[in-house]
């Protein structure tokens, strides 16, 4: 997915000529920590809470001594390079612009939820099986093949490294609810696995390991 596809207008910038009372207002209103400041459709930069340290707010957003230039994305980039951006700089939204850098709208952190919920299959039925497993064994087609010799079919996954380790957990969100005999089949086959869970009117713990792996994320 491109980042164009989630990109929208619903927070409105602020100009270089708007008071910095303005800007808190809009911040306190959209409840956001970040406001892109933008002057006839060009992006000048991205004005942080942590920036407003002028004690006149009366005073234009142009007084502030600083502004992020540098935080923004191509409208035509990955949805993987916004996920980068929140991690990196601790963003409550992430501007969004063209080639020609014009600013084009933000990605906020609802529409990045939605979007891993999305394409995690949060709310699709199933179970969910995590494997402990070396990166030498991380074969997903071995993994798929495993599930679908059981008449079901991998949803989503997703893989978190740990930490100085050849080590990495991988999540398989499955659309089966009774997985027992896929579970056997991965013991079966020498996989680690390190839990399971069932989907059961809607009592799936996908949706606690969605919700971790946002704060893994730190958004």
């Amino acid at each position: 997915m491109l980042t164009i596809e989630l990109a929208a207008d619903t927070i409105p910038p602020v100009t270089t000529t708007d008071t910095i009372q303005q800007a808190i207002d809009r911040m306190v209103e959209y409840r956001v920590r970040h406001l892109p400041v933008v002057n006839d459709h060009q992006f000048i930069g991205l004005l942080t809470e942590n920036d407003i340290t002028e004690p006149d707010h009366n005073l234009p957003v142009s007084s502030l001594p600083h502004l992020h230039v540098n935080t923004f994305v191509y409208q035509e980039q990955h949805v993987y390079d916004v996920v980068r951006m929140f991690y990196e700089h601790q963003l409550t939204l992430v501007p969004v612009l063209d080639a020609a850098k014009n600013y084009t709208g933000v990605v906020s952190l609802n529409a990045m939820n939605a979007y891993f919920a999305e394409i995690t299959a949060i709310a699709q039925p199933g179970g969910v099986i995590v494997l402990e497993i070396s990166n030498k064994e991380n074969s997903m087609s071995q993994m798929a093949q495993i599930v679908e010799s059981d008449n079901a079919q991998i949803l989503s996954s997703y893989v978190r490294p740990f930490t100085d380790s050849t080590r990495l957990e991988v999540t398989l969100k499955l659309n089966k609810q009774d997985i027992s005999s896929i579970n056997a089949a991965f013991l079966r086959y020498g996989y680690d696995v390190k839990a399971t869970f069932n989907h059961n009117h809607g009592n799936d713990d996908s949706l606690n390991r969605y919700e971790s792996f946002m704060n893994y994320l730190n958004i």
